[in-house]
């Protein structure tokens, strides 16, 4: 499973409904179960950006699929990245030229 970490910020109606972040985390797991995507960990942060989540999927299709679905709820737009462990950075160096 590939891992990817999702860079959230809140949309006007998210910060209005702040208090039900925490419901609307656990609700996001289903709708990320769904979509074949599991939802390791949610982080509520200071600085840039207010949620941090880490996902593991199967393939870049599936965590579109997931963060189309996220995004669609109207509370939070977001910013997918693929992050890789130092065993796959280490494969992948091993492919350089």
């Amino acid at each position: 499973m590939a891992t990817y970490i999702v860079l959230g910020h809140y949309t006007d109606q998210g910060i209005r409904n702040i208090k039900d972040t925490t419901k609307r985390a656990e609700a996001i797991r289903e709708v990320a179960r769904k979509c074949g995507v599991t939802i390791k960990e949610v982080y509520w942060t200071l600085g840039q950006y207010d949620v941090v989540t880490i996902l593991e999927a199967p393939d870049d299709a599936s965590v579109t699929a997931f963060g189309l679905s996220a995004g669609a709820q109207g509370n939070v737009r977001t910013q997918t990245l693929r992050a890789y462990s130092a065993e796959e950075m280490t494969r992948i160096l091993t492919r350089m030229a």
